[in-house]
């Protein structure tokens, strides 16, 4: 119980952080013209804002199935990455069950606040880390959700803004950090530009326009500015 009580205390501001990001989904899953349930339930069974993010445009887009799915695997590949790192500063009690519920709450920040602890981290520390950024990540859509399904189309239409500063905040900490990011980021931004007004590139569905751009931008950061090896 101490061990989970000390992930709660550490995951609460990363909840809270969450919450705000959530509302603006929620608001933005509305206006996309999704369900107040069907919102709450994207979060509720994930927990990746830019993977919801650009989901929430394939949706927009009334794209395919594949799109979605490989748009997810894209975005979210980093996550199989960061599950392999944290398993080998796992506790030697954990176990496969917990390993496995363990991966749904593997997120950038509790990542990294995972990592970061003394010693082992236990499957109870770790899931009183994921506890507060669930729930407030899923009761931050519902409120949005439920505000953008009652508000004035005129305070809707300011409260989209918000879906943008999602973006900025999830861009931004990492692109401040490193100028490769910031350069595969405004690749990124170029390349879809080029396909919203460039003819022929404009008839390209949204879903595999963000695959293209999110895979050719990463891949020419790679190229150029590779990631050296620690020594």
């Amino acid at each position: 119980m101490s061990n989970y009580l000390r992930g709660l205390k550490d995951g609460l501001p990363v909840g809270l952080g969450y919450f705000s990001v959530s509302f603006a989904f929620g608001v933005a899953a509305v206006q996309s013209g999704l369900s107040v349930f069907t919102a709450v339930m994207i979060s509720l069974t994930n927990l990746t804002s830019a993977g919801q993010l650009a989901g929430l445009s394939v949706i927009a887009a009334a794209g395919s199935l594949i799109e979605m799915a490989v748009t997810q695997l894209v975005i979210n590949l980093r996550y199989a990455l960061m599950s392999i790192s944290l398993s080998q500063k796992l506790d030697s009690s954990v176990r496969a069950g917990d390993r496995f519920l363990m991966s749904f709450g593997i997120t950038d920040e509790n990542f990294a606040i995972a990592v970061a602890q003394k010693g082992t981290v236990t499957a109870s520390y770790f899931y009183g880390l994921m506890t507060l950024p669930i729930l407030c990540w899923t009761g931050g859509t519902l409120i949005g959700a439920a505000a953008g399904s009652i508000l004035p189309a005129s305070v809707l239409s300011a409260l989209g803004v918000a879906i943008y500063g999602m973006f900025v905040a999830i861009i931004l900490p990492a692109a401040k950090r490193s100028m490769a990011v910031a350069g595969v980021a405004l690749g990124a931004a170029a390349l879809a530009c080029c396909f919203e007004w460039v003819p022929v590139l404009n008839r390209v569905s949204g879903g595999f326009a963000i695959i293209i751009c999110a895979v050719i931008a990463a891949a020419v950061g790679a190229l150029l500015r590779p990631v050296e090896d620690e020594a």
